[in-house]
């Protein structure tokens, strides 16, 4: 019998990868979506705003992977968008707990999205799931240890209970990787801040195969961090990019003051320092299809630059 995978933020940048990978791998896909068509796979209706769910969607799945959230990398973190920031993981995942409460389903595992951003500005420590979370003034931090909190009451139901705390994904089509390639497709690149703040990146396959393989495999339960073993500075990043689209470095950095000016507190996730182990999920037999920063960067950008 086909297993049936049910996908919130199914439309996101990681939920139309997964989706996609998922079909290939043999499932069933359907997506939880405030709109009632959403492209060629079957959707469910809910919004987590109100409070409400297609009363089939949850009985539909064998698993459930929870990736609903508004962007924290589009328009200035305002009261109102820090509030819709924060609301839109939390509402869904407690509508999605309320529904797996009932008997009425079958769900075998839930898998839920977190962000490295609960480990706030570590500098160059070396950081791993048993790291404890950053103060709550810390807005990502905040955010995402609430999320967390959220999601593994799941595991209070008897439901296998997965958490990834994702890192930076890795993705022409979106994310942080075409706002930093631009202005390097310009020969405008720059390094930011002072260049030494560690970015803990993961390729956008390898995000979706991490996925996949933690609901397939029943001894994955837990936090797990969604990160390549091998995070880099922001100049290396940089110079990497650059090297690896056949462009030059001639601007200055640009100092952390100006990019405070231009983004706010925004500005923090691209300043803040997270250097994070991919330890516990390779322990767990996970193997990264990238594990370097340059082949990852070329399966975007090798050929055609």
């Amino acid at each position: 019998m086909t297993r049936k995978v049910l996908i919130t933020g199914g439309t996101g940048l990681i939920g139309s990868r997964l989706a996609d990978m998922l079909i290939d791998a043999g499932y069933d896909v359907a997506l939880l979506s405030r709109q009632a068509n959403t492209g060629r796979h079957r959707s469910f209706r809910w919004d987590p705003s109100r409070g409400t769910i297609d009363e089939a969607a949850i009985p539909y799945a064998d698993y459930l992977i929870n990736l609903a959230g508004a962007s924290v990398s589009e328009g200035k973190w305002t009261t109102e968008r820090k509030r819709d920031i924060m609301d839109s993981r939390l509402g869904g995942t407690e509508l999605l707990f309320r529904e797996l409460a009932k008997p009425n389903h079958h769900v075998q595992a839930f898998l839920s999205a977190s962000a490295i951003g609960i480990y706030g500005d570590s500098g160059d420590q070396l950081v791993d799931e048993e790291t404890a979370p950053a103060p709550s003034e810390d807005f990502l931090a905040d955010v995402s240890y609430k999320w967390e909190l959220a999601g593994l009451k799941v595991h209070d139901l008897g439901i296998r209970t997965v958490v990834m705390r994702l890192g930076i994904v890795l993705s022409s089509e979106g994310g942080a990787l075409p706002q930093l390639a631009r202005p390097m497709k310009l020969g405008a690149g720059v390094v930011l801040g002072s260049g030494k703040q560690y970015m803990s990146w993961i390729h956008l396959d390898d995000v979706c195969r991490l996925f996949i393989q933690a609901l397939e495999e029943p001894q994955w339960h837990g936090i797990y961090n969604a990160v390549a073993p091998s995070p880099v500075t922001n100049q290396e990043f940089t110079e990497t990019l650059a090297a690896v689209m056949h462009r030059p470095l001639v601007l200055p950095k640009v100092p952390a003051f100006g990019l405070k000016l231009m983004m706010g507190e925004m500005s923090e996730i691209v300043l803040y320092s997270q250097r994070v182990s991919a330890e516990k999920a390779l322990q767990q037999g996970f193997t990264f299809e990238y594990k370097e920063l340059q082949p990852a960067l070329e399966s975007f950008y090798g050929e055609d630059e």
